[in-house]
């Protein structure tokens, strides 16, 4: 495996869990939406496949992997008088100071990953405002060198193009870095941009989803470290001081 400079990150059910974090909120946003008209709100779970009663989502949900665009697409029939737009932004509004669950305690591990020369960034298919509220609660913004949303230019997975701007961001060919994720959007991204994928196990994925589409899959993020170190000693970006 060629050196790896560089680590772009998703978000949710990556740094953050996905089920501690988003299924409580996703069922009270659909209640908000429906006013306290419980048809209504059925209607809206439905179509977003997501299971009121026990607040989870079904394993095929767009809210899994999807952008806010098409969570909004998708619930938007159900809404007359709506626009998709203004539908987004109450959307992101909501979201924007939900609790994040983070996977392990992420400035100590964004420190350690810099200690090691790496180039760092975020690549997520939420909107750029509540990604950045969600990065700046946890404290850890000024650790990367890029963080991009699917509003902020550039695409949004599994197409490559937010890859392939940190890629060209950081000034490492893509082949030297790795695109770190829990669903097939962000491995199939990564294939089509050249990079390392990096599948993990905190989102709604199962291991035999991942493992077909990345080169290794792994419990959560917290275990590259030691999956770096287990590489050849080409492959991994060398510790400060080496």
């Amino acid at each position: 495996m060629t050196q790896i400079e560089a680590i772009l990150f998703d978000k949710d059910g990556t740094l953050f869990d996905f089920d501690a974090t988003w299924t409580v909120w996703a069922g009270t946003t659909i209640v908000g939406l429906a006013d306290g008209d419980h048809g209504l709100a059925q209607q809206l779970a439905n179509s977003i496949e997501y299971d009121l009663k026990n607040q989870q989502f079904l394993p095929g949900s767009s809210v899994i992997a999807g952008t806010m665009e098409e969570q909004a697409a998708a619930l938007l029939p159900h809404l007359p008088g709506r626009t998709i737009d203004n539908l987004i932004a109450e959307l992101t509004e909501r979201s924007l100071d939900v609790p994040q669950v983070e996977v392990t305690p992420l400035i100590t591990y964004f420190d350690d990953l810099r200690a090691r020369r790496l180039r760092l960034g975020v690549a997520t298919n939420d909107a750029e405002l509540s990604m950045q509220r969600h990065l700046e609660i946890a404290g850890v913004s000024d650790f990367l060198d890029f963080a991009v949303g699917f509003d902020s230019g550039h695409g949004f997975k599994p197409m490559p193009g937010q890859l392939l701007a940190f890629a060209e961001r950081v000034g490492v060919d893509p082949s030297r870095c790795a695109m770190v994720g829990d669903s097939t959007h962000d491995l199939e991204a990564a294939q089509a941009a050249g990079m390392v994928g990096i599948g993990v196990l905190t989102g709604p994925a199962r291991r035999e989803d991942l493992s077909g589409l990345a080169s290794v899959v792994l419990p959560s993020i917290a275990e590259i470290p030691a999956w770096l170190d287990s590489l050849p000693s080409d492959a991994a970006a060398a510790p400060l001081g080496a």
